[in-house]
């Protein structure tokens, strides 16, 4: 079933708990999320990244595959655009439904990220679609979220009070696209920062956390939780191994099947870790 990403951070955030927000690439990967979060009980948002419009020339067409997805599943599960850079294709997705979207202008200077921000803040709240955005150092996707920057607590109140945004992805250690566990995150700065940011924390780059950082991270304060490479990496792996021992194997929906259960078993854990009902590895 469908519901709002602001209901589920609201449901999160009494629970003292973490959502758990993972990237869809494809159609399997949206079926694998939404059979992880039937498995667990726990809700998930379902992001599609701009790279992945990109991907599939458009965001019509995979969005409307996604929200099939989540309309025939038991689970509650919510739209969302990610790392979204182009105002039109935000304004795209407000207009197909999605509940929220983040909205990057790390781009662009400080003064002009702001004002664009609080423009599609603005254009969102008629809609009832909730706004995310990022501050860290100015420069692009990565820039708050590559080694060694840090969100600063009272330019992060700052920014959230100018913007009027609803959440706010934070700097503290964590970086995309890696694929080992061995980003260093700041947990005191993650309070500092839950204490002095009225609204949800986001932490994207999660793939490469540690299980017990990410846990502690979301015990201090941190919400919404952005899973993909890992997810990614499992399902590859899977596809790989099913093509290698099976090398005559042409009908993909077999290797890509293999891919799309390793991917759920392995969305599974980070729901469970993220929820903090998890007693073991996994994610």
């Amino acid at each position: 079933m469908i519901v709002s990403t602001r209901e589920l951070l609201a449901d999160a955030a009494e629970a003292g708990s973490g959502l758990a927000a993972l990237n869809v690439i494809h159609l399997e990967s949206a079926e694998a999320i939404a059979a992880a979060a039937e498995l667990t009980g726990h809700g998930a948002v379902l992001q599609i990244s701009q790279n992945c419009v990109r991907y599939h020339g458009g965001l019509a067409p995979i969005a409307a595959a996604t929200r099939a997805v989540a309309e025939a599943s038991t689970a509650r599960l919510s739209l969302h655009l990610d790392h979204a850079e182009d105002a039109d294709l935000v304004r795209a997705a407000i207009d197909l439904g999605f509940s929220s979207v983040m909205y990057d202008g790390a781009r662009l200077p400080y003064d002009a990220n702001v004002a664009a921000t609080r423009t599609i803040v603005s254009e969102a709240e008629r809609a009832g679609v909730l706004i995310e955005a990022e501050l860290g150092e100015v420069g692009g996707k990565d820039g708050a979220h590559a080694p060694g920057v840090r969100t600063d607590p009272d330019e992060a109140a700052t920014f959230v009070a100018e913007t009027g945004v609803h959440a706010l992805a934070v700097a503290v250690g964590s970086s995309h696209a890696m694929v080992t566990k061995s980003a260093a995150v700041d947990v005191d700065l993650v309070a500092r920062l839950a204490r002095s940011v009225p609204v949800p924390l986001v932490l994207h780059g999660s793939s490469g956390v540690p299980e017990q950082s990410l846990a502690e991270a979301v015990r201090a304060g941190m919400r919404k939780i952005n899973v993909s490479t890992q997810l990614v990496q499992t399902f590859t792996t899977a596809v790989r191994d099913r093509l290698a021992a099976d090398p005559a194997l042409v009908d993909s929906r077999k290797y890509l099947a293999a891919g799309r259960e390793a991917m759920a078993l392995e969305a599974a854990s980070v729901l469970r870790l993220v929820a903090g009902t998890a007693t073991t590895g996994g994610a």
